[in-house]
């Protein structure tokens, strides 16, 4: 157990067993360390060369010939928390090669209801008004529960949705029911169960089946030629 213990503090499993060796034998010779542990002689010097280097053995030579001591285990407790204050120095620069990563990151797909609210929750992120133009679709029969938790975080951040909808969804009575929103409707020919967001860089394309599925587009060209052409729509829109 107190073996497994040192290895999770990031000790190898020869170092650990050479240790623990130390701190049950006390002060031993390389060959008496080798026969307790049962490590090849040649890893053994090497491993204590590595607890030396951590702190957490030291020796003392004589007549010639060393002996081998453990460090008080309070060195590992220490040792744990240079690792944490290293980490902690390195985070910043952790946190900005993902932010690198994510910003290639042009286009992702999702599938599923609960890789949907995925898209959703990157909108609350981004902060950002929402344009929504497609058919209307109910999407609370979708994805159950969830867009109550939506409308709740938009309202705290003051997210406003603009949206365009075939004219055939004016006698939905769900769609007055969605806080700080405009809605307009257009003459439309076919129907189909597809949404368009658009909030800051992103674009995001829905379809809303059983199963919905959406592509997350980060492009800023694209989602001004996106906004532009959702405002051109707007224009003629009824309200």
């Amino acid at each position: 157990m107190n073996q497994a213990l040192l290895e999770e503090a990031g000790l190898t499993s020869s170092e650990a067993k050479i240790y623990m060796a130390l701190l049950e034998k006390g002060s031993s010779r390389a060959g008496e360390i080798s026969r307790n542990t049962g490590i090849h002689r040649r890893s053994v010097y090497d491993a204590i060369e590595r607890l030396i280097q951590k702190g957490l053995a030291s020796y003392i030579k004589t007549n010639n010939r060393k002996y081998y001591e453990a460090a008080n285990p309070e060195r590992l407790v220490e040792l744990l928390k240079e690792k944490q204050d290293s980490l902690q120095q390195a985070l910043p620069e952790l946190q900005l090669m993902r932010k690198l990563a994510d910003e290639k990151k042009e286009v992702l797909f999702f599938r599923g209801k609960q890789a949907i609210k995925t898209v959703f929750d990157d909108q609350i992120k981004e902060g950002k008004d929402i344009l929504t133009f497609g058919d209307a679709v109910n999407v609370n029969e979708i994805v159950k529960y969830y867009f109550t938790h939506f409308d709740k975080e938009r309202m705290q951040k003051g997210i406003r949705v603009k949206m365009i909808f075939d004219e055939s969804a004016k006698k939905e009575p769900y769609l007055k029911e969605i806080p700080l929103s405009d809605i307009r409707f257009i003459k439309k020919g076919n129907q189909s169960p597809a949404s368009t967001n658009v909030y800051g860089d992103k674009i995001s394309i829905i379809i809303w089946d059983e199963s919905p599925k959406a592509i997350m587009i980060t492009e800023p060209a694209l989602a001004q030629s996106f906004r532009s052409y959702f405002e051109f729509i707007w224009r003629t829109a009824e309200g």
